[in-house]
């Protein structure tokens, strides 16, 4: 390990590569663009990066590298995810081999954006399971466990960066080259059963999605990540929080007194929720 001064976006997007990216596509969009580009940069020869000619197409193409067992990230912004959500309700009924994020960009403000849409609501539209990373540390090591957690359950999850984690610099810890995850995929096998979606498919499917989320509410209650401080003294009050909010949440606490603080809930798993 070593430490690097990262933008977020440079930050996911090295995690990514640490753990084993085999594929990444997407369609440019601030603040979501410079993941692409930076994963390109540091991947070398093993990793194929397109820019699609639109969300729709790289969540295709992604789906179908994912199909193969390739690790594969789909990027873009929460406006892009309009265009994407076609494929992806499909998607989750289908699941995937390989662990496959789609990194979706949220930009509150709006401070670069038409409109202002919250992605933590669309993974519970769409079932999927959703990590929201507070600060560029935090994206660096969770974006290695949302690969982890997608291959575990053959689903695809969800990571939403907002703009001030995605454009926002900090000195982090780093694994150094030899520490990457070398993953091979293992290729497409042939399986009607699981690859080709009918109705009476669709409805097993639908079956078991809601029963692993039920489980993973479970899991996600241990992840370390979501952490509840107890209130200090006899306090009764609790703040619940997430993302970046959880940062500006501690700076604000960080100059009042100790006595009297409340409780704190800090959410990185907003769906399935903990």
């Amino acid at each position: 390990m070593h430490k690097e001064f990262l933008m977020g976006n440079a930050a996911i997007a090295r995690g990514a590569v640490a753990a084993g990216l085999d594929l990444i596509c997407g369609y440019p969009g601030t603040p979501s663009t410079e993941v692409l580009e930076t994963a390109s940069k540091y991947s070398g020869d093993k990793l194929y990066a397109e820019w699609s000619v639109n969300e729709k197409a790289a969540m295709e193409l992604g789906a179908g590298a994912a199909y193969s067992g390739a690790r594969v990230m789909v990027t873009m912004k929460q406006v892009g995810l309009n265009v994407a959500s076609d494929p992806l309700m499909s998607l989750e009924y289908i699941g995937v081999k390989g662990g496959m994020v789609i990194m979706v960009a949220d930009d509150p403000g709006p401070i670069s954006s038409q409109t202002e849409q919250d992605t933590r609501h669309f993974a519970a539209f769409s079932k999927l399971p959703c990590f929201d990373p507070s600060s560029v540390q935090e994206a660096y090591d969770m974006i290695q466990e949302a690969f982890e957690l997608s291959e575990k359950y053959h689903t695809p999850v969800f990571f939403r960066p907002t703009t001030r984690v995605c454009h926002g610099y900090a000195s982090i810890m780093v694994k150094d080259t030899d520490e990457y995850t070398e993953h091979i995929p293992e290729g497409f096998v042939r399986d009607p059963s699981r690859w080709v979606i009918f109705p009476r498919l669709s409805y097993n499917a639908h079956m078991n999605i809601e029963k692993r989320n039920a489980g993973l509410s479970g899991v996600f209650s241990d992840y370390s990540r979501n952490i509840v401080i107890p209130p200090s003294g006899d306090c009764r009050r609790g703040i619940a929080s997430h993302g970046i909010s959880w940062t500006y949440v501690q700076e604000a606490l960080s100059s009042t007194d100790n006595s009297g603080l409340p409780a704190l809930f800090k959410v990185s798993t907003p769906f399935p929720f903990p």
